[in-house]
């Protein structure tokens, strides 16, 4: 058995379910789950409609664990319309990678990329998508935790590490669209991680699964390979991103997204996947490709996202005042008197909605638990449920003790 294991730390919605397991819900209410990111909004006819038309011949054969020419070329050249590369600045064969979505793939990468036997650092925001903290345990390294609160705008202080922890780096996973406090990252952020890879040559993650979803429609969050774009880095080195179709097309059962970047780092992925069985089956490929081709049902999934958190705005800042966020599609509401568990519980057992303890998503380190005191709340639901939601939380809050 694999030593490491005993290093895994309970996922979030298990933590969640010992939690909750003694409670009961307010029984005269209708339970709504705004505790995890499933969107609930429809899938697009388009995805159902390539599904339908390719079922029968899809499974017949093998697919190929590189994906099809045209999934890649039409995954190429979506990056290249949203992140404004220019023309044949991506190569469909050789910098790009179908992974049955972001989840599979971040935690595929670590194992594949980075030298296990020197026990490397791997580092990620705290808080963090715990996929990040599992791939970096099983593979033996050791997880270096960046805290990410209010008081640095939600994002990692590079300057507080160390010469010494920048050369044991194997791996930095980075969220921007950030999970869980829609924060962004911006150019000079990148371009002073990207400084320091270049000095000393780890691999720079970046999970854009919530690319998408943002607030303003003309300001696209920035992406990883945008900001190299922007440096003269024409080859992405050291550099990958992730991104999935759950978020983006409300397809989250597809499990279908992409790994794109580095040619390098993409061929050595690629062998390690050819071992790996995760090819994606040939009718969610041509569902894909349908995805990646329309833009119509994004615009609409964003506006609907705009308008729920609009109203989240005006019915939550009086009671629970916090951070509106840039992108993504969650709430990180700061709990009155630092209590997330107690708050969920109460919620829970109150107006029978469940939301999750923030530290739950954290860890603790010598500067505190950056988590311990939030819970995030999933804006997921149809409007109407959200809506109903939104006004069960701001009346518990007003007179939560």
């Amino acid at each position: 058995m694999n030593p490491c294991l005993q290093y895994l730390h309970p996922y979030p919605f298990e933590r969640l379910r010992g939690l909750l397991s003694a409670s009961t819900p307010n029984p005269d209410l209708a339970p709504i789950r705004l505790s995890i990111g499933e969107p609930k909004h429809p899938t697009p006819a388009c995805i159902l409609d390539a599904l339908k038309e390719t079922l029968e011949t899809g499974v017949a054969t093998y697919p190929a664990s590189a994906g099809s020419e045209a999934l890649r070329t039409t995954i190429a050249n979506w990056l290249m319309r949203r992140y404004r590369l220019g023309n044949n600045s991506i190569d469909s064969d050789q910098q790009v990678l179908p992974v049955a979505g972001t989840r599979e793939g971040l935690f595929a990468v670590t194992p594949a990329l980075v030298d296990t036997a020197n026990k490397p650092l791997i580092m990620m925001p705290n808080p963090f998508y715990q996929i990040y903290e599992g791939a970096a345990l099983l593979a033996g390294g050791q997880p270096l935790l960046l805290n990410t609160t209010a008081d640095n705008a939600y994002q990692p202080v590079l300057e507080r590490i160390t010469a010494e922890q920048w050369a044991r780096c194997g791996i930095i996973y980075l969220c921007s669209p950030g999970n869980p406090n829609g924060k962004t990252l911006s150019q000079a952020f990148w371009e002073s991680l990207l400084a320091k890879q270049q000095q000393y040559g780890f691999v720079v993650v970046a999970d854009e699964c919530y690319s998408e979803l943002y607030r303003d429609e003309s300001t696209p969050p920035l992406g990883l390979l945008e900001a190299c774009n922007a440096m003269g880095n024409s080859d992405y080195t050291g550099c990958l991103v992730f991104h999935s179709l759950s978020k983006r097309s409300n397809a989250p059962g597809l499990r279908s997204g992409f790994v794109a970047g580095d040619q390098k780092l993409i061929s050595a992925f690629r062998q390690y996947r050819t071992y790996h069985g995760c090819a994606l089956p040939n009718h969610v490929q041509a569902a894909s490709i349908a995805a990646w081709s329309d833009e119509a049902h994004v615009i609409q999934n964003r506006q609907a996202y705009r308008e729920k958190f609009s109203r989240a705005s005006d019915v939550l800042q009086s009671a629970l005042p916090y951070t509106e966020p840039e992108a993504g599609f969650y709430l990180w509401l700061p709990v009155p008197g630092g209590d997330d568990e107690n708050f969920t519980r109460q919620l829970y057992e109150t107006m029978a909605v469940t939301v999750l303890p923030g530290r739950y998503l954290s860890r603790p380190t010598p500067e505190g638990d950056p988590g311990a005191s939030y819970v995030r709340v999933a804006l997921v639901a149809e409007p109407e449920i959200c809506e109903d939601a939104l006004a069960r939380i701001n009346a518990f809050a007003s007179s939560y003790q």
